[in-house]
């Protein structure tokens, strides 16, 4: 099963095109998005999610398109902005994002747990949005795209105002989740994000894409002088052309 877009064009009111007869296909595991500021990634996550329609173009998961219920259960974007729901718990607006899946009011208070205790956020299940930290409020929106299983993940800037305890936190939950068979694709700004564990590296530049393959491959762009610690900086420098 395949999330692809295809020959996807999107502009926003009265702007340049951020993606133009854009292609991509998301493979199997981990897969880390990395570009610029104004590169294209959030735009790209929001139309895999089907939060925004291209101008021209297709997106489909396993051939079913974007617009139906079968593709918004199958795929599921934690957005760069988290926003606490007023008045609800942690547990609350997990429950009440699958509910907006399709989920039934008892399923999706059931899993809701689960998914909080995934992200270990279990001891603060009963606590009010509004009084979660930020890394505690990102946790609870990864929950929030966890809860209804869905089959595809689209995480953007998920470690943003996480600590380095919560970071580790979340790479074990990554791991565990495309264990599980679920393919992830996780934007970020921060190249230290790209950890061993990534299985791809997606490299955008002003909305074209200037790399996909393996992880491996991606190092392979380094110059061969590179400290072994730099090789991922080097390495995105040269692709998105800000090695000077």
């Amino acid at each position: 099963m395949t999330l692809e877009l295809s020959a996807c064009t999107f502009a926003y009111r009265r702007q340049p095109p951020v993606l133009r007869d854009f292609s991509y296909q998301l493979p199997n595991g981990l897969t880390v998005l990395l570009g610029p500021n104004g590169a294209g990634k959030s735009t790209l996550l929001r139309l895999a999610a089907s939060v925004t329609r291209p101008r021209s173009g297709t997106v489909t998961y396993d051939g079913t398109p974007a617009a139906s219920q079968a593709f918004r259960r199958a795929v599921a974007l934690m957005p760069q902005t988290v926003t606490a729901m007023r008045g609800l718990t942690a547990r609350e607006q997990v429950a009440y994002s699958g509910w907006l899946k399709g989920m039934s009011r008892r399923d999706a208070w059931e899993q809701a747990a689960e998914a909080l205790d995934r992200v270990g956020l279990t001891e603060h299940a009963g606590t009010r949005t509004t009084k979660l930290s930020g890394g505690q409020l990102r946790r609870a929106g990864v929950a929030a795209a966890l809860v209804h299983r869905a089959e595809v993940l689209l995480l953007d800037e998920p470690t943003a105002g996480m600590d380095p305890h919560q970071r580790r936190v979340f790479r074990d939950l990554l791991q565990q989740v495309t264990e599980a068979g679920v393919r992830v694709l996780l934007s970020t700004h921060d190249v230290s994000d790209l950890a061993e564990e990534a299985d791809h590296v997606t490299v955008l530049r002003r909305g074209s894409l200037v790399y996909t393959g393996t992880t491996g491959g991606f190092f392979a762009h380094a110059p061969e002088d590179t400290a072994p610690g730099r090789r991922a900086e080097a390495a995105y420098s040269r692709l998105a052309g800000e090695d000077g």
